[in-house]
């Protein structure tokens, strides 16, 4: 098997559309990383105890995308482990281990970071909320209450944040931290309400905790309008946490938080991480900026990511079994439903959308609580004809299951 741009190539030389690995941020196999990567190899490779120039430049570069304030850069090997450092420091700076997460989020698979995701304690497997974890309502637009005007969504479906803090003060205790994802991905690719962040970390601060944004799968431009989707709702989290499309492939992973931050955590128990930051790791991080910046990839994400949200509005008019159409960049969802009334998820439907488009030569996938969201998260290169094919296919993936039905 092999990758190339935007393609997948199986053993038999079979070419499929990937639209759902966004680990290849650039496309598969791009040659600048590519080059970066075994330039640097040639050179240098080590553990982090040695110092090399490669790991200032690239955490004064990743800073820069940030708003000032975030500015201190800690190193690791993927989004698990950024997280688990990331619960490290909150505990430490605030001396709480409670936790606010959002319903069916996920953020790693650690027992730690497990316990702070409900996609997985609440599923097969799993042994439930812990009793540290407090579980807040997703704020999905789409399936809030009729009775609630359009407006008052942040605030509607951030008062179930107050709730946890409510719940917590009562037992005498308070948050530590507020963890969620800048856009939910496994619940559904769900685009948070404007100001919702705003509310919830202003009440989590205001309790004394901090707030985390996980951007393992939305940040590095893929919003198209910014670096970084937590700046879509106007706000700054005390720390980050990146991964997956940081190397393009290559295993590395980031967490950038605030010096305050950073000077509490600094106890005297180390954090020491053998790869996290290494030479390779550096070179291919900043290859992947340079990319992105030379290539103006977050004006393709903005420009394609509205094209393919037209086109799927399109197919909504013409399929009943379209309830939702949501995306922002490339990062994208459909929502299948059998009754737009009623909204009863279409999860047979969608999984045969997905085996569709499958055996159709596209890779997509399917998520949320009821597995009825088809997911898509193409690389940042993805052009029109990419998206022109994706919903070309999707049209006739759709006919064909319906006609199957009839």
């Amino acid at each position: 098997m092999r990758g190339e741009g935007a393609w997948l190539i199986d053993d038999r030389g079979r070419a499929y559309l990937d639209c759902f690995n966004n680990v290849c941020h650039l496309g598969h196999a791009h040659p600048d990383v590519v080059e970066a990567i075994a330039c640097q190899a040639a050179k240098l490779n080590t553990n982090t105890r040695y110092l090399h120039d490669a790991i200032v430049t690239y955490a004064e570069r990743l800073t820069a995308t940030l708003p000032d304030g975030l500015s201190v850069a800690s190193f690791a090997c993927s989004g698990s482990e950024a997280n688990s450092l990331m619960l490290r420091m909150a505990r430490t700076h605030t001396g709480r281990s409670e936790a606010i997460v959002l319903d069916w989020g996920y953020h790693g698979t650690t027992q730690e970071l497990i316990d702070l995701s409900p996609y997985k304690y609440k599923r097969k497997g799993g042994k439930g909320r812990p009793d540290h974890v407090f579980e807040a309502t997703i704020p999905n637009s789409y399936r809030a209450p009729a009775e609630w005007p359009a407006e008052e969504h942040a605030k509607r479906f951030a008062a179930s944040v107050a709730e946890q803090i409510a719940a917590m003060a009562k037992a005498g205790r308070a948050p530590g931290l507020f963890l969620a994802e800048s856009i939910p991905s496994v619940a559904g690719q769900v685009f948070l309400p404007d100001g919702y962040m705003k509310e919830v970390y202003a009440m989590v601060r205001a309790a004394g905790g901090i707030c985390a944004a996980d951007e393992v799968q939305v940040g590095f431009g893929r919003v198209g309008s910014h670096w970084w989707a937590f700046e879509t709702q106007d706000v700054t989290p005390d720390i980050v946490t990146m991964g997956k499309p940081i190397g393009n492939g290559h295993p590395m992973a980031a967490l950038v938080t605030t010096r305050e931050i950073a000077a509490s955590f600094d106890n005297g128990m180390e954090y020491f991480n053998t790869f996290g930051g290494n030479p390779v790791s550096c070179a291919a991080g900043l290859a992947v900026l340079d990319v992105i910046e030379r290539d103006r990839l977050r004006e393709n994400a903005a420009e394609i990511g509205a094209y393919l949200v037209q086109r799927f509005r399109q197919l909504q008019a013409r399929y009943d079994v379209i309830g939702d159409v949501r995306g922002q960049g490339l990062f994208l969802g459909i929502e299948l439903v059998e009754d737009r009334k009623t909204k009863a998820p279409a999860t047979a439907f969608a999984r045969r959308v997905n085996d569709g488009a499958r055996a159709r030569g596209v890779l997509i996938g399917t998520e949320g609580p009821h597995d009825n969201v088809l997911k898509m998260r193409p690389p940042m290169i993805f052009s029109r004809a990419n998206a022109d094919h994706l919903v070309g296919v999707l049209d006739e993936t759709f006919a064909a299951v319906l006609a199957e039905e009839a």
